[in-house]
């Protein structure tokens, strides 16, 4: 298969039309290299990256300038990550960040125990065997743990705005190492609440449609769709089969309400991928990933679509809109 990973410079000057001096390129060379690989593309990833590049500059660090960038998305294809991470060993990078990515950052640690990994993963690190314990990580990985326990509020509030609702799909990517935790989570809360979840599986777009027409066959009520960055990336297509349908449907990322799903509930992506980038910069300046503990998430964003509430014949309570943090009308 051809390699379908693709390295995008962002910020910095304007490469010029003649060679550089050999100042100039001894300059460059003398650069620390930093990666970051992502599960999606650049493109789709925009937001994203202006916040690591935030958070790297607020350490003191511009591409272009006194570092150097790579981002290498993967555009959801995993099986390239053996290349990519060799490649980049190969080539003594200073630095591996793999934000919001956890199949990445486990694959970065399973070779190499010497380059420093700054993560960001869904999952408890711990658990992962990312890190001996949060506060003394105790090796070459550190990052942000951005909370997938989200999982059990956010049905709340489903629950919440949708009182009359009982039956529940649950949309997974069986790729995704966490769909095991997001089905044992929503289990566990789904049965206090009164409510009967059906899980359901896609990996590609047409499961997706699939999925869509199993979803009316069991007569569900509404969608959960698992945090998942495949899934992320497929927001006109989700928009388009909810309404169509007129699915009540949720994500942890409110770009999804953006684009009409009825609501949202996770914590603030863009927050993370800036702590990623000043943990990269505090590790440029000379700090050990063993020395710099896992962070927990904090902040945390409830968006609801007031357009596509009306749309659904949906009153929304006026607690809920106070709580909200985005309210698209």
């Amino acid at each position: 298969m051809r390699r379908r990973d693709f390295i995008k410079f962002v910020g910095g000057a304007a490469a010029a039309s003649t060679l550089p001096s050999f100042a100039a390129r001894a300059q460059q060379a003398e650069r620390p290299l930093v990666a970051v690989v992502f599960s999606g593309s650049a493109d789709a990833f925009a937001d994203q990256v202006a916040a690591f590049r935030k958070g790297l500059g607020e350490t003191g660090f511009l591409d272009g300038r006194n570092v150097t960038v790579e981002y290498h998305g993967l555009e959801w294809h995993y099986e390239n990550l053996p290349r990519v991470l060799d490649d980049l060993i190969h080539r003594r990078v200073t630095v591996i960040a793999t934000p919001g990515s956890d199949p990445a950052t486990l694959a970065a640690q399973s070779v190499t125990t010497t380059i420093p990994i700054v993560f960001g993963v869904a999952e408890d690190p711990m658990t992962l065997g990312l890190v001996k314990s949060l506060s003394r990580p105790g090796g070459n990985a550190t990052g942000i743990n951005f909370l997938a326990g989200e999982d059990a509020k956010r049905l709340g509030l489903m629950h919440e705005l949708l009182p009359q609702s009982s039956r529940f799909a649950v949309l997974l990517n069986p790729t995704n190492v966490n769909s095991v935790h997001h089905t044992r989570r929503l289990g566990e809360t789904a049965g206090p609440l009164g409510l009967k979840v059906f899980f359901y599986n896609a990996s590609n777009s047409d499961e997706i449609d699939l999925a869509f027409v199993a979803f009316a066959r069991e007569r569900c009520d509404a969608l959960f769709i698992a945090r998942d960055v495949f899934f992320a990336g497929r927001k006109a297509q989700f928009a388009a089969l909810a309404a169509r349908d007129r699915m009540p449907a949720s994500f942890s990322a409110r770009h999804m309400v953006e684009a009409g799903l009825l609501m949202s509930y996770g914590t603030s992506v863009i927050d993370m991928y800036r702590q990623v980038g000043i943990y990269t910069g505090s590790i440029l300046k000379g700090i050990k990933p063993s020395d710099l503990p896992v962070l927990q998430s904090t902040k945390f964003e409830l968006a609801i679509n007031l357009q596509t509430a009306h749309s659904l014949g949906l009153d929304v309570p006026p607690t809920l809109l106070a709580r909200a943090d985005e309210v698209i009308d």
